[in-house]
């Protein structure tokens, strides 16, 4: 890739259809594998979350800086920043037909603060998250696991099989939704197209004893996810858990086993960790590890079969970070997109 392309005139804008087109959950899962482990190393500045709450819903800015190396002829050297403002109002389908998630990605060159481009979010938001869980569970699942229970059948739900699929041989998949058009949709259209055994169920606690894996991404303010529901080895997903108000998991289900979280400081103050200390049920001194952590090898995953394993996800603007450079620089690459000079 030629550098002179990062110092071309204007700012690049590139709609969410491109992105989509741009940035597969392959890429974005190694991508993001990397950002967890150079934030263990110390190689990426801490990320920063500004959270806004207004009458229906909310904002929030998740910022941060990291290196890829990828536009650079110094590896190491070129820095991004990206910022992301997200807009999320979840009972937007239900009363206006927008989407629950929208907004936009400031992507910056870090060693200069050229605006490089601006890029839809929801896409990048959906296949980031969706990555972590992914590698959440090659680490912290066990590799004979072979059903999994996936709870909210949205866009988040979807990536997030799609993702486990890379790393787990899966037989069977259970979906629940509050909404049941939603979970039949789910399980007709992703068993017809990963040709996977893929049943709606009615009755969530029916199937948790069978599961291996359990996803939940959902905008739930009270948990539904119960300690006595959940067998010994199975390898739990929170996603849902991104704001201070949400919660999906009973506080001490998280003191059942290892608590692994994305950002110790994240995860305490909007995960689910969030919760359970403010029932005075863990400290985070009780959390077993960073991701990052287990990636770079400094602590264990999974060292039994037995253990329950529960990755608290809050999402992290090092996702943002590592999923924007991949879409920006493919970009460049293709010549997708459309170019603003706003300095005019």
């Amino acid at each position: 890739m030629n550098i002179s392309a990062v110092h071309a005139v204007g700012t690049l804008i590139i709609t969410r259809h491109e992105v989509a087109d741009l940035l597969s959950i392959e890429k974005c899962m190694e991508a993001v594998e990397n950002a967890f482990k150079l934030h263990a190393e110390g190689k990426a500045l801490p990320p920063k979350i500004l959270g806004l709450h207004v009458q229906n819903g909310g904002f929030h800015i998740k910022a941060g800086v990291m290196a890829t190396g990828a536009l650079s002829d110094n590896p190491g050297q070129h820095y991004y920043f990206v910022a992301k403002t997200n807009a999320n109002f979840p009972e937007n389908l239900k009363n206006n037909g927008l989407p629950t998630i929208q907004g936009v990605i400031v992507v910056c060159d870090a060693n200069n603060g050229k605006l490089l481009a601006l890029m839809d979010s929801l896409e990048i938001t959906i296949i980031r998250t969706g990555a972590a869980t992914g590698i959440a569970a090659k680490y912290l699942s066990r590799l004979d696991a072979t059903i999994a229970t996936i709870v909210g059948c949205g866009h988040q739900g979807m990536i997030s099989l799609k993702a486990i699929l890379k790393v787990r041989q899966l037989e069977k998949v259970y979906v629940y939704d509050i909404d049941p058009s939603r979970k039949h949709k789910f399980a007709k259209e992703l068993a017809d197209e990963l040709h996977i055994s893929i049943v709606a169920v009615d009755h969530l606690e029916m199937v948790l004893k069978e599961s291996d894996i359990i996803v939940t991404c959902t905008p739930s303010k009270k948990y539904f996810l119960n300690k006595e529901d959940i067998r010994p080895g199975t390898f739990i997903a929170a996603v849902g858990a991104d704001s201070e108000d949400k919660q999906e998991l009973e506080p001490s289900l998280l003191t059942s086993g290892k608590l692994v979280v994305d950002l110790l400081e994240q995860s305490a103050s909007i995960g689910e960790l969030h919760h359970a200390l403010e029932k005075g049920v863990m400290t985070r001194a009780d959390v077993h590890a960073e991701l990052g952590e287990i990636i770079a090898g400094r602590k264990t995953g999974r060292t039994t079969l037995e253990e329950i394993i529960i990755f608290d996800s809050t999402g992290t603007a090092l996702q943002d970070v590592a999923a924007a450079a991949i879409v920006y620089e493919s970009a460049i690459s293709g010549e997708i997109g459309v170019r603003v000079d706003f300095a005019r």
